[in-house]
């Protein structure tokens, strides 16, 4: 898998499932997470082609996502189904959400070390191939979209102004 929308095998499961629902309601999925322990949680991240999504629209999602994860049963035990936004300080999930959001500073993770770090917060500096570029203190680094294990906005008070103002994300402002 080229993205961080489902990472694990039962994720990605369930992004077969929900994804093709999603997608013919007009709307994109921008990640799903099982999470097992006392209390097993399906989390899905949504949201309109253009952006944001409202609470009535999670919960049509939701309903939809239910009949088909009930239908297609891929987990056995009970579990809780939750249907957000990715919220200001969303998760980057596909490359072209880095280029999207170029200018804005995010946080990312590897799986393995590069040049001695796993984590690396920065300016987001578009893509180039199948990289994520991101400026640091040492310059721009280019990392495979595959390395990563976690890429997230960082929460900034121009990320909050523009995100309560209802603008679209413009670095160059």
């Amino acid at each position: 898998m080229t993205d961080l929308v489902a990472k694990a095998s039962i994720d990605r499961r369930l992004a077969e499932i929900i994804a093709p629902v999603i997608e013919g309601m007009g709307y994109e999925l921008v990640r799903v997470r099982f999470m097992g322990g006392g209390k097993k949680t399906v989390q899905i991240m949504a949201e309109r082609p253009d952006g944001g999504i409202q609470i009535d629209e999670c919960a049509e999602i939701s309903n939809a996502v239910s009949a088909a994860l009930d239908v297609e049963d891929p987990i056995e035990d009970a579990y809780t189904l939750e249907v957000s936004s990715p919220g200001i300080d969303r998760p980057l999930t596909r490359l072209r959400d880095f280029g999207t959001f170029e200018g804005y500073e995010a946080k990312l993770e590897t799986q393995d070390l590069i040049d001695g770090r796993k984590r690396f917060k920065g300016v987001l500096a578009g893509t180039e191939g199948d990289e994520v570029l991101i400026n640091i203190d040492e310059g721009t680094v280019g990392l495979k979209l595959d390395w990563l294990v976690d890429a997230r906005l960082v929460l900034t008070e121009r990320l909050m102004r523009e995100s309560l103002s209802g603008r679209e994300a413009r670095p160059d402002e």
